[in-house]
């Protein structure tokens, strides 16, 4: 599924199903809370805390509700993901394309990786 093609289905949904779109705000609200929900996976999968009895790693459930609200966000608010992700890439090539290769703090942090699964 392409972008475009996720952000047509979403709306379709909507259409379908939801009745029609939160507001704006409360969508902001709701992809506010689903970035909290993902990052208690994360921290809890990869950092030092532990799941609670009855939680679940469902960290592929929690980025596809963010991408969800992401979406509904940009549907309502006509921006075209695709395009807006495209300018993105352009942005980030054309100011960092030599800055994360010279680095030392990041090719340090790969040796260390390295380094580590060789141990």
């Amino acid at each position: 599924m392409t972008i475009k093609e996720a952000q047509e289905a979403v709306d379709q949904w909507i259409k379908e199903y939801g009745v029609r779109y939160f507001s704006e705000l409360t969508n902001m609200a709701c992809l506010t809370e689903e970035v909290g929900e993902l990052a208690r996976v994360i921290a809890r999968t990869y950092g030092d805390q532990s799941f609670k009895k009855g939680e679940k790693p469902n960290l592929g459930e929690e980025m596809a509700d963010v991408l969800w609200v992401l979406i509904c966000l940009a549907n309502q608010t006509g921006v075209d993901l695709t395009e807006e992700l495209q300018k993105s890439f352009d942005k980030k090539t054309k100011r960092d394309s030599e800055r994360h290769k010279n680095n030392p703090k990041l090719s340090e942090h790969q040796e260390d990786k390295e380094q580590n699964y060789k141990n």
